[in-house]
């Protein structure tokens, strides 16, 4: 490891309190400065993480020459804008997803990031959890033999996401807030996806806080070369137990095997064919549950985003470019904005036309 360590401001503390909590536990990085609007955010979050200072001025992140990152975890609508700033002032970000809600600033944004030579990194948090993390690795070991379809699906009873005031607002969709998970983790496997077609509709359950958006959902999405993702989300009602059907799941399905794996349970199945017959394969990581889950209720899956900026440190110090980068994470932006598009015409509809329409 190179022996400078990066140090990161904080942008947004909400969400953010899961960055710190990463930042403070990694030999990579040292916590610079946390900002948000709200200060009694700021003053519970230095308290609860035992911290010397905090501003509720952007400003002061991006002026400050010892600050090498910034992590970006406002509200959605808000981080083309605040990348952005970051970028003139020099930093390298780090933005959660989604890095931003359509393409209408996509063009600009990428611009920017080239002049400026910094990177941006997209926090698809999935990618680096436990079990999914392991499934890539083995499948870039060519476990399963030549990929044929990927099942990819976020379902959870997410009812209690409408009590908030803002999700009422115009401009919420479970698409954007949840279902992008699912479509990152098929875009990650069949990176050239471009025709989706699907079905939603909007439940009862959905309707009776006066809401008219889709919360079941079903795409198939197909790639260039005719391989196929379906890719799912259910958020208006009763799901299963984890223990019986992963919120986030992603399969893969292979010429000599198949693969699963899930989030929020640390467990990954595998069953592979060879010359010897059958072999199954059941791995659970439940030694790391505490790495991964810090805070109540196993929400601020704080290890995933441990796993992603020591992964950005990686790769800066080896030159490379993180990803997804923000080429990568507009590609997925115009699979959900062509998923979109499919719902309301009922017809397939090609990603790339929707790319060019952005001049992407």
């Amino acid at each position: 490891m190179n022996n400078k360590k990066l140090t990161l401001g904080v942008l947004g503390l909400g969400e953010g309190r899961s960055i710190i909590s990463a930042v403070l536990g990694s030999s990579y990085y040292e916590l610079g400065n946390i900002c948000d609007l709200n200060e009694d955010l700021c003053k519970k979050r230095m308290q609860e993480f035992n911290l010397t200072k905090y501003t509720t001025r952007y400003e002061d992140l991006l002026e400050d020459d010892t600050i090498d990152v910034i992590g970006i975890y406002t509200p959605d609508q808000l981080h083309a804008k605040h990348i952005t700033q970051a970028l003139k002032a020099g930093k390298h970000v780090i933005c959660t997803k989604p890095v931003i809600v359509g393409l209408e600033d996509a063009k600009e944004l990428l611009e920017c990031q080239k002049s400026s030579g910094r990177h941006v990194f997209v926090g698809q948090s999935t990618r680096f959890f436990e079990s999914i993390k392991h499934q890539r690795e083995l499948y870039e070991n060519n476990n399963i033999g030549e990929l044929i379809t990927v099942e990819a699906h976020y379902k959870n009873d997410s009812r209690w996401f409408l009590e908030r005031d803002w999700s009422r607002r115009p401009g919420f969709s479970w698409m954007y807030n949840f279902m992008i998970h699912a479509v990152d983790l098929a875009a990650w496997y069949l990176p050239e996806i471009d025709e989706v077609f699907g079905y939603g509709t909007v439940s009862a359950n959905t309707k009776a806080y006066d809401l008219n958006v889709e919360d079941y959902m079903t795409f198939v999405a197909k790639d260039k070369s005719s391989r196929f993702a379906t890719i799912e989300g259910a958020y208006g009602g009763p799901c299963l137990d984890g223990d019986v059907e992963f919120p986030i799941e992603c399969t893969l399905r292979g010429t000599t095997g198949i693969s699963r794996g899930g989030y929020s349970k640390l467990k990954y199945y595998e069953r592979t064919m060879d010359e010897a017959g059958r072999h199954d394969k059941a791995e659970s990581f439940d030694d790391k549950h505490d790495y991964y889950f810090r805070f109540e209720k196993e929400n601020h899956h704080a290890g995933e985003y441990q796993n992603y900026i020591e992964y950005f440190a990686k790769a800066l110090e080896k030159g490379e470019t993180p990803k997804p980068d923000l080429t990568e994470a507009f590609h997925t932006i115009g699979i959900m904005e062509a998923m979109k598009r499919s719902l309301e015409t009922g017809k397939p509809v090609k990603v790339s036309a929707v790319m060019e329409e952005y001049g992407l």
